[in-house]
């Protein structure tokens, strides 16, 4: 079983499926994405102040599994974890229906930072990370 980090409830909208009655498979990308966004903010790291710093953290791959589709109103959980490997941080993400905990969606999405336009090691997100990646 992994070992998540954190966890956030979200609710499928109706704008988000598409005719079949499902959630469109790139409306995935932003759930993981405000999920990575809340975990930032739960850590008190502001992604805006960072860039006014310079440091922007973007995504330099992701790896997608759909499992189970998601439907409107449906509530689901994103879970995530986290590790580092070199310059980059790797999240594993899962989404999971609220009802009956059903895996809907998994993806890995590795993460670089450009500091000042210049690809390289963040201290602010090692830092923030700091505590996460001395349990792996």
């Amino acid at each position: 079983m992994k070992k998540y980090i954190y966890e956030t409830r979200m609710e499928v909208r109706d704008y988000e499926c598409d005719i079949q009655g499902i959630v469109n498979n790139a409306n995935y990308l932003h759930y993981t994405e405000h999920t990575r966004h809340r975990f930032l903010i739960s850590l008190g790291v502001s992604f805006a102040d960072l860039h006014e710093k310079g440091v922007d953290a973007v995504v330099a791959r992701m790896s997608l599994k759909y499992k189970v589709p998601l439907r409107c109103d449906d509530e689901f959980i994103s879970r995530l974890s986290l590790r580092k490997e070199g310059i980059r941080y790797v999240f594993d993400q899962d989404l999971y229906r609220a009802s009956d905990e059903k895996l809907c969606f998994s993806c890995t999405a590795e993460l670089v930072c450009l500091v000042n336009g210049r690809l390289s090691d963040s201290e602010d997100y090692n830092r923030a990370f700091a505590p996460f990646f001395e349990q792996s």
